[in-house]
């Protein structure tokens, strides 16, 4: 078989269920949660194991694509959505490129954000997919089952087509408990993971028959931003795989999670012996099945028993294991309120350093930046506030309207309201600047920029 193998990573998650952890900004698929590199990281990994004369995409929404190209240290490709439609629409975009480079070219479609515990077994399963996509087939790997979840939905096999690849009888939506105890005692009933295998071109087929706005709009193209956002938002499930006569489920088990609630981390971190699972500076006594996520603060915590306690440096967490999946509703209550706790942190990462909120007010504001040695940031103005940088380590490099002029330490420079400006580092070691911001709108929004090196509109 000369068909390349091409990896197809979804990271346009907006990461509701890891507040406050995650932020809209910030979504899970970009946090350290399981070892010392983001769960994106670990799976551009992962992917870059099984391509064969393919590549790794990241499919992500523009609003994160800076974040996960400054991430992605390797030669995968990072394809900005205009809009987040949802997977469909994603995959979609992907299977284009790969259509275009390879007419035979087959797809591994894997979220971003995913654990899985043994990658051997993980890179047979993709091997034996291979086989069936190369036939034509849409395969879906199913996870073995070890409790009737009810936070999973269900893909039910039927006729064994060889190797123990079955076909696809039906999806079932997320159970309640009686009947996920049911589908495990029937034995033909598997998790549906969300990774997918196929030929790129066999998927496109399938769009252009049950969603053909979508193939209009991202095959026959141009993919335009007014055109992509009116395409419906739909999953590759509701939109192909349960429309299709393609469909095929690989059971499989090689210790998959989705990672998907704060007790969900009980599943795939060590323990100590009372159950307890302490990140960050925490100081505990007589605890027992209990996360604790302390991100700046020291958090001590007594006697407690089968709770979720995150801190970060803007807002709490607490909450019963059993209510994790109701996270999702706090982040429903602050976007109601149009608080920025859902959106960002305190501190923000950028492409070319970090900031950090020191103090806001409706009128003014203060900020601490870091620039990475070498980096700047774009060409800018702004239209309802002035800026007032202090250095307080390193040395900046100034653009003042045709003006530019180097500022050490202890030293400052004023940028007033609609003047085009430029801070930059061209020193060996990170540059530290005080920013105090003064106006009648001091929203990140107010940004006009005229040159960017890492491509932000």
């Amino acid at each position: 078989m000369n068909a390349s193998i091409n990896a197809v990573i979804l990271a346009g998650g907006s990461g509701t269920r890891f507040w406050p952890m995650s932020r809209e900004e910030s979504p899970k698929q970009l946090l350290r949660l399981l070892s010392v590199n983001t769960m994106l990281e670990e799976t551009i990994t992962r992917a870059e194991r099984v391509v064969r004369g393919g590549r790794v995409m990241i499919v992500t929404t523009r609003a994160q694509s800076g974040a996960v190209k400054m991430l992605n240290s390797r030669s995968a490709s990072v394809i900005a959505e205009p809009s987040a439609r949802n997977t469909a629409p994603a995959i979609a975009l992907a299977a284009a490129e790969v259509v275009k480079a390879d007419p035979e070219g087959i797809m591994l479609v894997m979220p971003a954000d995913h654990f899985i515990r043994d990658e051997a077994k993980f890179r047979e399963a993709v091997e034996m997919a291979v086989w069936f996509a190369a036939d034509g087939r849409l395969v879906t790997f199913g996870m073995k089952p070890t409790h009737p979840e009810t936070g999973y939905g269900y893909i039910q096999g039927g006729e064994d087509l060889g190797g123990g690849v079955l076909k696809v009888v039906r999806f079932a939506e997320k159970p309640d408990h009686e009947t996920a105890a049911r589908y495990i005692a029937d034995g033909n009933y598997f998790w549906n993971s969300g990774i997918f295998c196929w030929r790129a071109s066999a998927i496109l087929d399938e769009l252009e028959k049950f969603e053909p706005a979508i193939h209009i709009a991202v095959v026959d193209g141009p993919v335009t931003d007014e055109g992509y956002a009116l395409l419906p938002s739909i999953s590759i499930d509701y939109a192909v795989m349960e429309k299709t006569d393609r469909a095929v489920v690989l059971p499989a088990d090689f210790g998959w999670s989705d990672v998907g609630s704060w007790s969900a981390l009980d599943e795939v971190l060590e323990k100590d012996p009372r159950g307890n699972i302490f990140q960050g500076n925490v100081v505990d006594v007589d605890s027992s099945g209990t996360s604790v996520i302390a991100s700046e603060r020291l958090v001590a915590t007594i006697g407690l028993k089968d709770l979720v306690v995150v801190e970060t440096p803007d807002a709490v967490l607490v909450c019963p294991k059993d209510r994790a999946q109701d996270v999702k509703k706090v982040v429903d209550i602050l976007r109601k309120r149009n608080a920025s706790e859902h959106v960002t942190h305190l501190t923000v990462e950028r492409p070319w350093g970090s900031y950090t909120v020191l103090e806001k007010t409706a009128r003014y504001q203060i900020k601490r930046l870091t620039v990475h040695p070498g980096a700047k940031l774009s060409l800018q103005m702004h239209h309802h506030r002035s800026e007032h940088w202090v250095v307080v380590a390193g040395t900046a490099r100034v653009t003042r309207g045709e003006e530019v002029v180097e500022v050490h330490p202890n030293e400052s420079t004023y940028i007033p309201m609609s003047m085009r400006h430029r801070l930059e580092n061209p020193g060996r070691i990170p540059l530290h600047v005080i920013e105090v911001q003064n106006g009648d709108y001091l929203g990140e929004d107010d940004i006009v920029r005229f040159d960017d090196v890492y491509e932000r509109v």
